[in-house]
């Protein structure tokens, strides 16, 4: 049984690692790690010869050890296994970018980046300090750090067994000491550090139900809080992983996290190394599976741990990725708005003095393509439009107009959800006189982001994150055209100009449940400035019925990476911006619509609307019923 689970485990890995490598956004260069035995990818020779390299968590049913939560977040980030190797490996493996090694306290760790690597055996261990290997460290005779690397950092807890901190006096130094590690990558060029909070080691095997036990996670709190405080100061990103409080959630309530929820998870371990073995589902248990348990050894976590940080690591890192298409789906309203105003123009002109009602409904499609740095989305949405236009005399008609827009976006791997109402208003002005014409609207509206529900899997099953947020949005819209035929002849083509501005601002929200995965999100903003040229036609093809089409091929200025400023709502003050969504430079637009006057004065319309730039495609149709009077 144990090897038929542990094959279960390991496929499902593999097949989870590669599929999101493969679909996933692939922001960062690399991923470049450097810490303790909780990260070591394989430095130390595996002396069964199952293994490339010995690492510290559970064996699967060929002898080979599961990955460590780098190596999961790596596959999932799309980083080569090549890059994820042991960096000071014993000729096994090609050098790569892993640079934990078990073992390490926090000045080990400092001089793996500004000093000396060595892979020297641990204390506790037979031969312990000898060194076997050693190469200058990562930024060693003024090498540069990579800026677009992901750099992922732990440690701690050695410092802890092997007698460095007796005192809050210590426990505050040592957690100073891996900051500093952040501080040396950030003055070497680094942009985005993520680093582990220290697992709270009362809450281990090794220590759990002894009297070291409260002191320890006392002096646990003390580390962290001293590292939570350095890092605040660190100019770069750093991305906390808050993993005492996530293990917390997780012994807690096991069940949410396919783990044993009938058995003693900080008590009891799989491999039975140095700890208490779980009768049930340790190596030598009833039904060996390390999948339903917490701790492989007295210290280290099984498959499940590891897992289970490296899918919270992905969550925060991939929360822009979805978070950044607010905005986006609020310009979509927007423009479907605008749509619906242009379409509108095309009705044929009310007699001077008069005036002219209108209400249209319609329904969108909205898709977005993955990017380097954003997600993938499908988005759906329905609007009510409802306005009227007063003539003033041959060459002038002015209206005013409002719209109801409910959208709901699905994106990223889990299907988050967002969604939107949007209420706008527009005040516009049409003009023609002899072949020219020009018309304008300018809009203002408020967003309603509502429901807006963050999913990511965790474990192996998922967790959602929930929010609500406003938002404000205005635009302005304009056009001026030359008619090619003289008017009253049946068919018209009218080259025109076009300008466009909007600016979305989305309110900055707090995702409600306090959990160590929850996040909040600071204010938004996004500008679109567009100039375009197009084509507008038309052809009367029957005495009531007049057939009209436009396309436009729009340049967008304002075409910067989004970004969002995050932070873990629990640990406020140590936010981070990450980078999101891309808009494209270049869109192209096209309508197609139909005016048939049922009676006199009584026009119906239906139009469909269609925008494509690189990554965005939009599209609509709607019908519409307007009135003189």
């Amino acid at each position: 049984m144990y090897k038929a689970a542990s094959l279960r485990t390991t496929f499902a890995i593999l097949a989870l690692a590669c599929g999101q490598a493969m679909a996933s956004p692939a922001p960062y260069s690399s991923l470049i790690v450097f810490g303790d035995s909780l990260s070591d990818a394989g430095q130390f020779p595996d002396l069964t010869g199952a293994s490339a390299g010995m690492r510290f968590t559970n064996r699967d049913a060929n002898g080979n050890f599961a990955p460590v939560s780098p190596m999961i977040l790596g596959g999932k980030l799309g980083v080569s296994a090549t890059d994820l190797n042991p960096s000071t490996s014993l000729g096994v493996r090609p050098d790569g970018n892993n640079w934990a090694v078990g073992g390490y306290t926090t000045q080990q760790i400092l001089d793996s980046i500004t000093g000396t690597s060595r892979l020297v055996i641990p204390p506790g261990n037979p031969g312990a300090g000898t060194v076997l290997r050693e190469r200058p460290g990562y930024l060693a005779n003024g090498l540069r750090a990579d800026p677009n690397a992901l750099y992922y950092l732990t440690g701690g807890g050695n410092d802890f067994l092997q007698g460095l901190v007796n005192s809050p006096t210590d426990a505050a130094a040592a957690g100073a000491r891996l900051a500093a590690s952040a501080q040396a990558l950030q003055h070497g060029g680094a942009r985005y550090i993520m680093v582990w909070l220290l697992p709270d080691l009362g809450q281990t095997p090794n220590f759990s139900g002894t009297p070291q036990q409260g002191p320890l996670s006392q002096l646990s709190t003390v580390f962290n809080q001293a590292l939570v405080s350095r890092l605040a100061t660190v100019d770069a990103e750093i991305i906390p992983l808050n993993v005492p409080v996530l293990l917390r959630e997780a012994i807690a309530s096991p069940a949410q996290f396919g783990l044993a929820t009938d058995q003693n998870l900080i008590g009891t371990c799989y491999s039975g190394n140095s700890c208490v073995g779980n009768p049930v589902y340790g190596l030598n248990g009833s039904n060996p599976d390390p999948t339903r348990l917490l701790f492989n050894d007295a210290v280290h976590p099984t498959i499940a741990g590891q897992r289970l940080i490296a899918d919270y690591a992905y969550s925060i890192l991939a929360a822009p990725w979805e978070l950044t298409l607010l905005p986006e789906i609020a310009h979509a309203s927007i423009r479907a708005h605008q749509d619906e105003l242009r379409n509108q123009w095309q009705t044929p002109w009310q007699a001077t003095g008069q005036w002219q009602a209108f209400v249209a409904t319609g329904a969108q499609d909205l898709d977005f393509d993955s990017q380097r740095s954003s997600a993938s989305g499908d988005g759906r949405g329905y609007n009510l439009t409802l306005g009227g236009s007063y003539r003033l005399d041959d060459a002038w008609r002015l209206g005013l107009a409002g719209g109801v827009y409910r959208q709901k976006l699905e994106a990223g791997q889990q299907d988050s959800d967002y969604k939107l109402d949007s209420y706008l208003a527009s005040a516009f002005a049409q003009f023609r006189q002899d072949r020219w014409w020009a018309d304008a609207a300018l809009s203002v509206g408020h967003l309603d982001f509502h429901d807006l529900k963050r999913t990511f899997a965790l474990g192996v099953n998922e967790r959602s994150e929930k929010g609500d947020t406003d938002g404000e949005a205005w635009a302005i819209t304009s056009r001026l055209g030359y008619n090619l035929a003289a008017e009253g002849s049946t068919w018209q083509l009218a080259p025109f100009i076009s300008a466009d501005y909007a600016r979305v601002k989305v309110d900055g929200y707090d995702e409600k449940s306090g959990r160590a995965t929850a996040l909040g999100y600071d204010d938004q903003e996004r500008t679109s400035r567009r100039l375009g040229a197009g084509l507008l036609g038309s052809v009367q093809v029957l005495p009531s019925t007049r057939l009209f089409a436009e396309v436009a091929r729009e340049h967008e200025f304002e075409d910067d990476q989004q970004d969002v400023n995050i932070r873990l709502t629990t640990l406020p003050a140590n936010d981070f911006t990450l980078t999101g969504y891309t808009p494209d430079s270049n869109l192209t637009r096209a309508s197609l619509g139909v005016v048939h006057e049922l009676t006199p004065g009584v026009n119906l319309r239906g139009n469909y609307n269609w925008r494509k730039s690189d990554e965005l495609r939009q599209q609509g149709v709607s019908v519409a019923l307007s009135v003189d009077f």
